[in-house]
């Protein structure tokens, strides 16, 4: 299972080691690659996890998420 999550207040490679360093911290998350200049990140997970968690982390990280969809 994919997701794909739009985050907002990316603006290096420091940001994008934050935001891969917090989603490899679920139990959940097999793999993360973020993209910088799309603004994104693509999250294969071992089993579902909820929007709310996906946010939550992001957002602890100090970024906004936009949206999240199903790949």
């Amino acid at each position: 299972m994919k997701k794909k999550i739009n985050i907002e207040g990316m603006s290096c490679g420091h940001c994008v080691g934050h935001v891969e360093k917090a989603l490899k911290g679920l139990a959940e998350v097999k793999n993360v690659v973020v993209d910088l200049q799309g603004k994104n990140a693509v999250v294969e997970l071992t089993e579902d996890l909820s929007q709310e968690k996906l946010t939550e982390v992001i957002d602890d990280a100090g970024y906004d998420v936009v949206s999240i969809e199903n790949l």
